[in-house]
């Protein structure tokens, strides 16, 4: 079962990933197309303007639950790599419990918005602002079921020691791999000399 919903979770992940690069490519086509045109034709399309904004708000938002799901969130992690394994799962715990809390107002918030932005129009487009800023109930909501797996997983002991730090540096992860390599070979030829002697 667990499986099961490991692998919808990815599904879901990759979904938003191309939702972002489809975002990206409308950003950049009507952009360079509004240059293209004001440049050479003297012309220029209205919702160019628009559009690509409204597009960088749902690829950010989204970004933010791949990178939620992907633990790629920028963190300092100073303290938590200086306590013992009890302390760094209360810490993460803690975090976890902070952002779900955190998604809970993100979610509220939009509620409670949610006339008045449904009763904007932009300018151009003449589109319900809900259709651009409606995408934090998605964001919030999708944050916090992240969250909340993982507590349920923390309080049921399903996760390792290595999720419990969330900051992971760029290039660190060949390094960190590479050292438990030698860890391991060294562990095993210590293992190795003390059956020789």
């Amino acid at each position: 079962m667990g499986k099961t919903f490991k692998a919808l979770a990815d599904h879901l992940t990759r979904a938003l990933e191309v939702v972002m690069v489809l975002c990206l490519v409308v950003m950049l086509v009507m952009v360079f197309g509004n240059v293209i045109l004001r440049l050479f034709f003297n012309t220029g399309i209205d919702l160019s303007e628009e559009i690509p904004r409204f597009a960088f708000v749902w690829m950010t938002f989204l970004g933010a639950i791949v990178g939620a799901r992907r633990r790629a969130h920028l963190g300092v992690d100073i303290l938590v790599q200086a306590l013992p394994v009890l302390g760094r799962k209360v810490c993460w715990g803690l975090s976890q419990a902070v952002m779900l809390v955190c998604c809970v107002y993100i979610v509220y918030g939009t509620w409670l918005q949610h006339e008045i932005i449904e009763g904007n129009a932009s300018p151009v487009a003449q589109l319900s602002m809900l259709w651009v800023f409606g995408v934090s109930y998605l964001t919030g909501s999708a944050i916090g079921l992240i969250c909340l797996s993982n507590l349920v997983r923390l309080i049921a002991g399903t996760v390792s020691d290595d999720e419990l730090i969330d900051v992971h540096e760029e290039g660190m992860s060949d390094a960190l791999e590479a050292e438990r390599e030698m860890a391991a070979q060294s562990a095993a030829h210590q293992g190795n000399g003390g059956m020789k002697s």
